[in-house]
């Protein structure tokens, strides 16, 4: 078992890499980070920049936690990839940073967190900043 970590570097990642590392530290288990940007997109500001990955990694050692980074392009959309990282790693937990939306906006734009929510057949701790 693992704990997986969607991560996107914003105040909303940074506390879900947090909550994660604090999980995986309580399970003794080890730790995924996946920031995997979309294939194909011009820009993506989703994908963290190797200093963040180094931080986090130094942190999790300091932590006495496993960390594996995981940013390979996906295609289609973000929840679909962090669920299927989920089944594949067989995590038992997964971690997602959560930024207020409004309803009109969760209509409009969707909400891959509540996709996550809805759909994972595991265990899905969500925080905030």
């Amino acid at each position: 078992m693992t704990v997986l970590v969607g991560y996107v570097p914003t105040s909303e990642g940074d506390a879900a890499f947090t909550a994660a590392l604090q999980e995986a530290r309580r399970r003794a288990e080890p730790l995924v980070l996946l920031n995997s940007a979309r294939g194909g997109a011009p820009v993506n500001m989703d994908v963290a920049p190797e200093e963040a990955i180094e931080r986090m990694t130094e942190r999790a050692k300091a932590d006495g936690v496993e960390v594996d980074v995981r940013q390979n392009m996906h295609e289609g959309d973000a929840a679909d990839e962090v669920l299927r990282v989920a089944r594949e790693v067989d995590a038992s937990v997964i971690v997602i940073g959560l930024r207020k939306r409004s309803p009109v906006g969760k209509l409009l734009m969707g909400s891959s967190a509540q996709r996550i929510l809805l759909d994972a057949d595991r265990p899905v701790l969500a925080v905030k900043p």
